[in-house]
């Protein structure tokens, strides 16, 4: 089969297209022909050795997918040959085959279809995890996402309207904010143009309930500073590079909260929560109360492009790598 290969630690230009030998289905495992894999910022760092996450070259990018069950390995239950399944495998899905335990995969409703099933895995169930379990989101708060056209930020403004709040949208531009806005977003403010904290005084007075931050840097002391009294600043990441040290006075004198989202170790502590998540997130999907937006699809051959928009920050959703001909 074909696969994308991390053959050493490095950048994206060390990565190669090879034939290598396929899979099969251990104990308790499926066997899944892969059509999409969504690729994530993360992608960009664990190829090169700067992600929790250190897998051993040589390896396979790509934490989640969407494809069709090519066999069952014994013990595997709960799923036959041709279902349509998702998944979230932490690296490994830039492969046209994939051997992953049952417990893993989750079946795809009619109605969804395999590209949009491929990006919510990560994206949208970081997201839900963070505004649900994490900030303990409430109908009528108001949050504010920074990143808000990437793929976690789009899935945190849709997820946010979807609960009930009032979503102000941080990004660098303005065609970025156009499209956050189209998604959902009540407000729009241009963190590369506009004075962030200023702005956010004229929309929110009282300070915002939550911050979404998946940017990092200057943006999140800003963030913090901008809370309301009780408010949840949620660490996602750090996309700028900048990993911030924001002063621990702010957090004391407005009795407010620094949340850390961990969404993979979520995944294994509390797997009935996250299994409550995904329903929940596929309903959305299907219902349309979340567009899971494609910025791309990319040939498997075309990785570098994939891989060059998301680290200069250009995409506007998701992104995925074609891997089959079972894609829909």
């Amino acid at each position: 089969m074909k696969a994308l290969i991390c053959p050493s630690l490095g950048p994206a230009e060390n990565l190669r297209v090879a034939e290598v030998e396929a899979p099969a289905a251990g104990d308790g495992e499926a066997l899944v022909e892969v059509a999409y894999a969504g690729l994530n910022f993360f992608d960009t760092l664990i190829i090169e050795g700067k992600y929790q996450v250190k897998p051993k070259p040589p390896f396979s990018p790509g934490g989640e997918f969407s494809g069709r069950v090519a066999a069952l390995g014994p013990g595997a239950r709960g799923f036959e040959v041709g279902d349509r399944v998702m998944g979230a495998c932490g690296y490994g899905a830039a492969a046209q085959r994939i051997a992953i335990p049952v417990s893993r995969l989750e079946r795809i409703p009619e109605g969804l279809a395999l590209e949009k099933a491929a990006g919510l895995s990560v994206t949208y169930g970081t997201s839900l995890h963070a505004l649900k379990q994490r900030a303990e989101l409430k109908s009528g708060e108001t949050l504010l996402v920074l990143g808000a056209s990437g793929g976690v930020g789009l899935a945190a403004v849709e997820i946010g309207k979807a609960m009930g709040a009032r979503v102000i949208a941080g990004a660098s531009s303005n065609e970025k904010l156009a499209f956050a806005r189209q998604h959902g977003a009540a407000e729009a403010i241009n963190t590369a143009s506009e004075d962030v904290r200023a702005r956010l005084k004229e929309l929110a007075p009282k300070g915002v309930d939550v911050v979404y931050d998946p940017v990092g840097g200057p943006l999140t002391e800003t963030g913090l500073r901008s809370l309301a009294w009780k408010g949840r600043l949620l660490v996602i990441g750090f996309a700028s590079g900048e990993i911030p040290r924001p002063p621990l006075n702010i957090p004391l004198l407005k009795g407010c909260d620094i949340r850390g989202v961990y969404w993979g170790e979520f995944t294994a502590r509390e797997p009935k929560a996250h299994q409550e998540n995904l329903a929940q997130l596929m309903d959305w999907a299907r219902s349309g109360a979340l567009s899971v937006h494609i910025h791309a699809k990319y040939a498997l051959e075309d990785y570098r492009q994939a891989f060059e928009a998301i680290a200069k920050r250009q995409t506007l959703g998701k992104t995925l790598l074609r891997l089959s001909a079972s894609a829909d």
